[in-house]
């Protein structure tokens, strides 16, 4: 097969009219060719870094979307479901993906739990990882979240690095916030990226120190304007992730809308498709072609250099997306779960405190950080209340697993004035989290998350509204265009009840990600993400 456009070689810096020979996968020839042809050619878009389960998709129907925005491979982290499922969910993963022409790499999940300080629904320990890194289908460690693990030297997380390290795979980061001696510890371990930089000074101190930095566009997390000036004198040690892209956000656009906005930047486009498309081939080994001869036919046409609208994806030669339309046929899979707690009573929800100050975890926008208030509490018959006026809401997580009392804390920004919000798409050990109004539209919400056996709900009053995840309580059994409108009236309706946040259920299931400073909640309790600690709410 041949076609023809104006070929875009990012490594070499230069664009020129040419013709591309492909067959059997891979590409014969390229041959500078004098024709009229206005759109380009380059290599496909990578995610270097995210959870498919965010979209709350499998891989197969994740791929279907994708492939519309110029992407053709991602690097994927699978502990989302592996903490619900352990290694029959990063096999469920493998085994759907494979099913279809996209080129996901899977990584070893390497905190299944993400800390002791909550209940997952399995283990996998340093054993576990070295399985799991012996396959050819896992292609690195994933992101090292226990950083406070790293640096006090725990045996089993320094064990699972050592594994990575005996089958010469890449080791990724994560450390938020962590700064000098500290992560000269951390990168010394042999830990080589991180995507939680939120500020210019952190990510410029950690690519000084070696490790390459990817920055984060996602629906939560949003370190795009932070970061971006360090793309011009760093390109080279720069890539672009996601980490958490919800469906309504993944039918708009990928990774090709962050080259969209850094080129409308005045960034030099070859340094922006360094971060886009090399960088992660190099850095991860991936079986991705970089649009030479010799290389897997993996490539894209687009109309511009500016907008970067896909015309076309091609994967190892074959044509995935045309013409506005995904090529890539659905797969039937069967829907694994882990759903074993029963439905709650109102009671559950109460806290009985006559405290006059309580600890508030404040939730920030574009963020998964949050920051630690003490507020006035409101106490009705002794039990602490919501308080609308106040913007400080009950919020509970509820463990999933086995029958537990819910834990209860608070928590400001989530703007509800009546009603209340619940998943059981809760990172990373994916338990029931809820906030709202008061213990009865708690309780209701959590309970018809229970009734569906996973996944994301508004109630009020008069209403309620659920997009059900059957698929390990986190992802959904339909195609992305559904999934994506069916998400998009559910985010409008949490909106309707108050909520002015961008994307209220993906800040939602950050607040029970212990490994993010600085409060936050998890089905045992408050926790102190600075000292790694359970604290009290009282104070």
């Amino acid at each position: 097969m041949k076609i023809q456009g104006q070929i875009v070689d990012i490594q070499n810096k230069s664009i020129y009219k040419g013709e591309i020979t492909f067959e059997n996968g891979k590409i014969v020839s390229i041959e500078e060719k004098n024709h009229y042809v206005q759109h380009y050619i380059l290599p496909g878009f990578i995610d270097a870094h995210i959870h498919i389960e965010s979209s709350m998709l499998v891989p197969s129907e994740f791929a279907k979307i994708a492939v519309k925005h110029g992407t053709v491979a991602t690097v994927s982290d699978p502990h989302e479901i592996a903490n619900v499922l352990g290694v029959a969910g990063v096999e469920f993963m493998i085994e759907n993906g494979k099913q279809v022409p996209f080129k996901f790499n899977f990584g070893a999940p390497s905190c299944v739990p993400a800390t002791n300080f909550e209940s997952a629904g399995a283990v996998i320990n340093s054993e576990g990882i070295k399985k799991l890194l012996e396959h050819s289908d896992i292609k690195y460690l994933a992101e090292m979240m226990n950083y406070p693990g790293v640096l006090y030297d725990d045996e089993e997380v320094l064990k699972k690095i050592e594994w990575a390290r005996h089958f010469n795979k890449p080791i990724d980061g994560h450390a938020p916030g962590v700064r000098g001696d500290d992560i000269s510890k951390y990168i010394n371990t042999g830990i080589s990226t991180d995507h939680e930089c939120f500020t210019f000074e952190e990510a410029l101190e950690k690519l000084q120190k070696g490790m390459k930095i990817l920055i984060r566009e996602g629906s939560a997390a949003k370190n795009f304007e932070a970061l971006i000036d360090l793309l011009p004198k760093h390109f080279e040690k720069m890539m672009f992730c996601s980490d958490d892209k919800h469906p309504d956000d993944l039918l708009v656009g990928h990774i090709n809308q962050l080259c969209v906005r850094s080129v409308s930047k005045g960034i030099d486009v070859f340094k922006v498709l360094h971060a886009a498309c090399v960088n992660p081939v190099k850095h991860y080994s991936l079986d991705v072609g970089l649009l030479k001869a010799g290389d897997l036919a993996d490539f894209i046409v687009v109309e511009d250099l500016v907008n970067f609208k896909t015309l076309q994806t091609y994967i190892n030669g074959e044509l995935v997306f045309k013409n506005g339309k995904s090529l890539i046929k659905p797969v039937s899979f069967e829907n694994l779960n882990n759903f074993n707690c029963e439905k709650k009573v109102v009671s559950d929800f109460k806290l009985e405190s006559f405290s006059k100050n309580i600890r508030v975890i404040e939730a920030l926008e574009g963020q998964l950080v949050t920051n630690e208030l003490i507020a006035e509490a409101r106490v009705e018959k002794g039990n602490l209340v919501s308080n609308t006026i106040n913007d400080i809401l009950k919020i509970t997580v509820v463990n999933r697993y086995q029958n537990q009392k819910p834990a209860i804390a608070f928590i400001k920004n989530f703007g509800l004035k009546e009603g209340a919000i619940a998943s059981s798409v809760g990172h990373d050990s994916h338990n029931i989290i809820a906030v709202g109004v008061s213990d009865e539209v708690i309780c209701n919400a959590v309970n018809l998350i229970i009734k569906n056996k996973g996944g994301i709900c508004a109630v009020s009053n008069a209403n309620e509204k659920i997009v059900p995840l059957p698929v390990a309580g986190i992802m959904s059994d339909k195609d992305g265009e559904t999934i994506g409108k069916s998400y998009a009236e559910l985010d409008k309706f949490a909106k309707q009840l108050g909520s002015n946040l961008y994307a209220p259920y993906m800040t939602l299931s950050f607040m029970a990600l212990l490994v993010i400073p600085s409060l936050k909640l998890s089905d045992k309790g408050l926790f102190d993400g600075d000292n790694f600690k359970f604290i009290n709410i009282e104070c």
